[in-house]
């Protein structure tokens, strides 16, 4: 079984969500860094209360590299802790580490984050070196049941620069990238019916334009599962998020970081907030978010 085939069913069980364990110390409650030893201790304690309180709300975990990578090696324990706190607990990691490289390099980054101490359930990738960039990569995911997603449609203001670049030929550079992923997808699927390498498309539609752009790359793309960046503290919210989602509210799930891993902050004395009063901010945001994409009309 590939890891869309358990991301699917996760969906169907739990709902959307997916949690972003994108952890800064500056997220952390005041009380848990005064106890913790150091930084990375604390951190490392926050995800894993985050983790088990949202077990079963959550279809999947997404882990940012780039906040443990900022630690030195000490955070990078800290992020090779974490997914094995996700694994351990029978959760899905993506770890978002958008390489983009080719060749025997690509396939040495495979291997770091398809197997052994970096091991997750799928990575997000960069094509805009080409289709070679992704190759190694697929080659491993097919062989040890991983997944990735692929930078399709972000939602960022330089998206224009060259993913919203017009084609001589019609369409957008993205649209290029999609054509390529639909490929892949008819040739490498699993039993879900969706391809093992998704896509990664923003969710941030305002205007009556983009709402229709939305609906259209859900509708042009349906083989491709989507990982929905953009909720909450970026902007997005279940309204635009739900465009991306087929019509049974699968084939995506959503990420939410800052919103969940900081709900603690609404509290009426954040300074005294704990520990487990932090988990359980998380929880009740991540449940907020789970039932607000779902009741979406």
């Amino acid at each position: 079984m590939y890891s869309i085939d358990k991301l699917y069913r996760a969906v169907s069980e739990k709902g959307n969500v997916c949690v972003g364990l994108d952890t800064a110390v500056e997220y952390l409650p005041p009380s848990l860094l005064k106890k913790s030893g150091n930084e990375a201790e604390a951190i490392l304690s926050f995800n894993r209360a985050i983790i088990e309180a949202t077990l079963d709300v959550a279809a999947c975990y997404k882990v940012q590299i780039a906040y443990y990578e900022a630690l030195g090696l000490a955070g990078l324990g800290v992020y090779a802790q974490t997914l094995r706190a996700i694994k351990e607990r029978g959760a899905l990691a993506i770890a978002d580490i958008k390489r983009g490289d080719i060749a025997d390099t690509a396939a040495r980054y495979a291997k770091a984050h398809f197997s052994g101490d970096f091991e997750a359930d799928f990575v997000t990738l960069n094509p805009y070196m080409g289709m070679d960039s992704l190759e190694p990569w697929l080659l491993e995911a097919h062989q040890r049941g991983k997944g990735a997603f692929v930078l399709l449609r972000t939602s960022n203001k330089g998206f224009a620069d060259f993913e919203g670049r017009r084609l001589k030929e019609g369409g957008f550079v993205y649209d290029a990238v999609g054509e390529k992923l639909n490929a892949l997808a008819a040739q490498h699927s699993g039993e879900c019916g969706f391809g093992i390498f998704g896509a990664v498309v923003g969710a941030e539609a305002k205007t009556a334009a983009e709402c229709e752009e939305a609906k259209a790359l859900r509708a042009k793309y349906g083989s491709l599962f989507f990982l929905i960046p953009g909720y909450g503290a970026q902007g997005g919210g279940a309204a635009e998020a739900a465009l991306l989602l087929q019509t049974d509210k699968n084939g995506g799930v959503v990420n939410a970081s800052r919103s969940i891993l900081t709900a603690w902050r609404r509290h009426e004395d954040p300074p005294s907030t704990t520990l487990a009063s932090a988990a359980e901010a998380a929880r009740a945001a991540a449940l907020e978010m789970r039932d607000a994409i779902r009741f979406v009309a």
